[in-house]
């Protein structure tokens, strides 16, 4: 098995990359070669490994340089993220639309029809005036995104679905929720701060919140997500149930319920660490986002949500040792 991750020195990707080496084996075929393409380095201790290809660069220019590789398997992760998309529009259109038909139309040409697990967003879900967002997200609601990112990735699922229609690519498309706790230093996700205001505290650092406490989010953790990136590579076409994107399921929480989480796993102390400061456009985005979501396909292919909060909190205190 010859794979490919698109991002793969980014924090999904590289994790992705330590579990598969370990493994060595993905639907039921050895791991001869993983090739890791990203913007930056992966780390060192992937790179030690010999089946490890480290491809670094811009994605769009590699994907249009590659000539006659073939991949049986691609992870594509690589994407500008939220808060960039709606600052910048021609990044996210570069970073997320162009470059993601350009991987598709380099794997067209290898004429391998290769496996293609796409990672979507929630983010493609939001609230029209002629169509309101439901109060649950089921497998058949409509997606109605509210940002340019969320755009971008629903064009995307639409491509990948064609492709995949057409025999190019055997593609499969998971829609992600909002990854917390994320490691390392914060990025330019709208939802970035779902994180930081339990990872700096548990580094002893201030935080703000830019949302009002009754913020409704859907979350998975790091963990769960891994899980869930690995069973849609795996799933033969019947258990996927169609070309369209699987949302997957996830753990439905206030950001007051975090907070009290984070309070009853290590003390108030951490949780008096961070500040409510309103920032607007900030609520706008994360509060076009479904908070609720029932996933009958994902709990089909044995997919399921973090229990709570608090087993998110020890997750990331069992990872990361600079966390108390």
């Amino acid at each position: 098995m010859r794979i490919l991750i698109t991002g793969g020195a980014g924090f999904l990707g590289a994790r992705l990359a330590g579990i598969l080496l370990q493994r060595g084996v993905i639907a039921k075929a050895p791991i001869r070669e993983l090739w890791l393409a990203d913007i930056h380095e992966p780390p060192l201790a992937l790179q030690a490994d010999p089946r490890v290809h480290a491809v670094s660069g811009d994605l769009l220019e590699q994907c249009r340089a590659w000539k006659g590789d073939r991949f049986d398997l691609v992870f594509h992760l690589a994407a500008a993220v939220s808060g960039e998309c709606e600052d910048h529009f021609d990044l996210g259109m570069r970073s997320n639309f162009d470059t993601t038909r350009a991987l598709l139309e380099f794997l067209r040409a290898s004429g391998a029809s290769p496996r293609l697990v796409f990672a979507s967003s929630v983010a493609v879900f939001g609230a029209d005036a002629a169509l309101p967002l439901p109060a649950v997200v089921h497998d058949d609601t409509l997606p109605l995104p509210q940002s340019s990112y969320g755009i971008q990735k629903f064009m995307c699922e639409q491509l990948v679905a064609d492709y995949t229609r057409r025999g190019f690519i055997d593609g499969r498309i998971l829609r992600l929720m909002t990854v917390a706790i994320r490691p390392g230093k914060p990025n330019a996700a709208a939802s970035g701060f779902l994180s930081g205001i339990i990872r700096e505290p548990l580094h002893g650092q201030p935080a703000i919140c830019p949302v009002a406490l009754e913020t409704p989010v859907a979350l998975a953790s790091p963990g769960r997500t891994m899980e869930a990136l690995l069973a849609i590579a795996e799933a033969d076409r019947e258990s996927l149930g169609g070309r369209t994107a699987i949302n997957m399921p996830a753990l439905s929480v206030t950001v007051g319920e975090m907070l009290d989480a984070l309070e009853r796993v290590v003390g108030a102390e951490a949780r008096s660490r961070v500040e409510l400061r309103s920032d607007p456009r900030i609520g706008r985005i994360v509060g076009s986002w479904p908070s609720v979501i029932d996933s009958e396909r994902g709990r089909r292919l044995g997919l399921t949500p973090d229990p709570d909060f608090d087993s998110v909190i020890r997750q990331f205190l069992s990872e990361d040792v600079g966390a108390r």
